[in-house]
C-alpha cells in the first residue's frame, strides 16, 4: 500500500512539473502524505524550471533567424560590385535595344533612361572598383547574355513586353540587393554606392512598373 501511494504521488509531480514547464514558470512541488500516527513525511519534491519565458522567446528566435538570413543574403564588397557590373552592363545593352526596337513611345523613352542611368551609375562603379583594386567583368556572364540575344529576336509588341517584364523582375531584385548593401556593406564606400545609387533603381522600378500597368 506505501507503494501505491508513493507511486500516485510521483505521477503527481511529474504532471505538475511538465504544466510549469509549459507556461514558462518557476514552481516548486512539495507532495505530502500523512502518515496513521500524525506525522507528515515529504514524499517528493518537483522544481520544475524553465530558462525561457513564452512571450519573449519567439520574439528573439524571429530577430535571430531575420539577423542570420540577412547575412547570408549579404554579398561581400568584392562579389556586389562585380554583380553590380554584370547588373549595370546588361540594363546598358537592353535599354539600346528598347530604345530603337520599342514599339511603345513610354518603352522607349525608358529604355533611353535605362541607358543614361546605367551607364553613369557604371563609370561610378568601375572608379569605385580601381580604387579597392578589384576586377570588374568587361562581358555579360551566359545568363545576361541569353537574355540580351532572346530580346534581339523580337519585335513589336512582344518585345515590348517581354522588355518590361524582365525589367520589373530585375529591378526589383536590384533594389532588394542595393538596399541590403545600403544598409549592411562592411566597406564604407561600398555602402556610399548602394546607398547613392539605390534612389535611382526605386525609380526606375517605379516608372517601369507604370508602364507595365497600362500594357494589355
Amino acid at each position: 500500500m506505501k507503494n501505491v501511494y508513493l507511486f500516485s504521488a510521483l505521477l503527481g509531480v511529474a504532471a505538475l512539473a511538465m504544466a510549469a514547464c509549459n507556461d514558462g514558470s518557476n514552481t516548486t512541488v512539495n507532495v505530502n502524505r500523512t502518515s496513521a500516527n500524525g506525522n507528515t513525511a515529504v514524499l517528493a519534491n518537483a522544481n520544475a524550471n524553465t530558462s525561457t519565458n513564452a512571450n519573449s522567446g519567439g520574439s528573439s528566435i524571429a530577430n535571430s533567424v531575420s539577423n542570420a538570413v540577412g547575412s547570408m543574403t549579404t554579398s561581400s564588397p568584392e562579389d556586389f560590385m562585380k554583380e553590380a557590373a554584370v547588373g549595370g552592363m546588361t540594363e546598358v545593352e537592353l535599354g539600346k535595344l528598347a530604345s530603337t526596337k520599342g514599339a511603345n513611345a513610354e518603352v522607349k523613352k525608358f529604355g533611353a533612361m535605362m541607358v543614361a542611368d546605367h551607364s553613369k551609375a557604371n563609370a561610378e562603379l568601375k572608379a569605385l572598383a580601381a580604387k579597392k583594386n578589384v576586377t570588374l567583368p568587361t562581358e555579360l556572364d551566359s545568363s545576361h547574355k541569353s537574355m540580351v540575344d532572346d530580346l534581339k529576336g523580337k519585335s513589336g509588341a512582344d518585345f515590348d513586353g517581354d522588355y518590361i517584364d524582365a525589367m520589373v523582375d530585375d529591378h526589383e531584385d536590384d533594389v532588394a540587393t542595393f538596399e541590403k548593401q545600403s544598409q549592411n556593406a562592411t566597406d564604407p564606400d561600398v555602402k556610399a554606392f548602394a546607398a547613392k545609387t539605390l534612389p535611382t533603381l526605386k525609380k526606375h522600378l517605379e516608372a517601369v512598373k507604370a508602364i507595365q500597368a497600362k500594357m494589355p
